[in-house]
């Protein structure tokens, strides 16, 4: 069955749901997890092109990225799955290829991908790495779908 269970992460809602899923799942069929966070290539370029500023920018993401992978990867140890990490920088490439590729690098059985389930123009718009992801992956796909809490809906 599955053993090495890919789960991409964001800090989003939708992510941390696609999370849950993946620990659950994990703990039923002693499997391990691997996060996954993509550092979005939006500020990333040679350090001799960026100001002082954008490089601390840079810098201050590759941070939160790394302080949200350690907080994933307490709650999945907590829970009592094995668990490791990977901060990923995406350089030109998608998060949805960057998952991909280490689906594939991870020899991963399996990848938990939390969705927003956005249709029509808003995903045209924001685009899917989910859908990337489901179309290129070289196995099977978990899709979680976002489905906000009751409190959060009142309010």
């Amino acid at each position: 069955m599955y053993r090495r269970i890919l789960v991409p992460v964001d800090g989003s809602a939708a992510a941390s749901q696609g999370l849950d899923e993946a620990i659950e799942l994990a703990s039923n069929l002693k499997a391990r997890l691997r996060l996954v966070h993509v550092v979005e290539p939006i500020v990333m370029m040679p350090a001799e092109a960026m100001a002082g500023a954008v490089i601390e920018l840079a810098e201050g993401i590759r941070q939160a990225g790394s302080e949200l992978l350690k907080e994933c990867e307490q709650q999945v140890a907590k829970a009592g799955v094995e668990v490791d990490r990977a901060l990923i920088e995406a350089l030109g490439r998608s998060a949805g290829e960057c998952v991909v590729k280490e689906a594939e690098e991870a020899k991963a059985d399996l990848i938990v991908c939390g969705t927003h389930g956005r249709r029509g123009v808003r995903r045209l718009l924001m685009g899917s790495d989910a859908e990337y992801i489901v179309r290129r992956a070289p196995v099977p796909v978990l899709l979680v779908r976002h489905r906000p809490s009751a409190a959060a809906e009142a309010a």
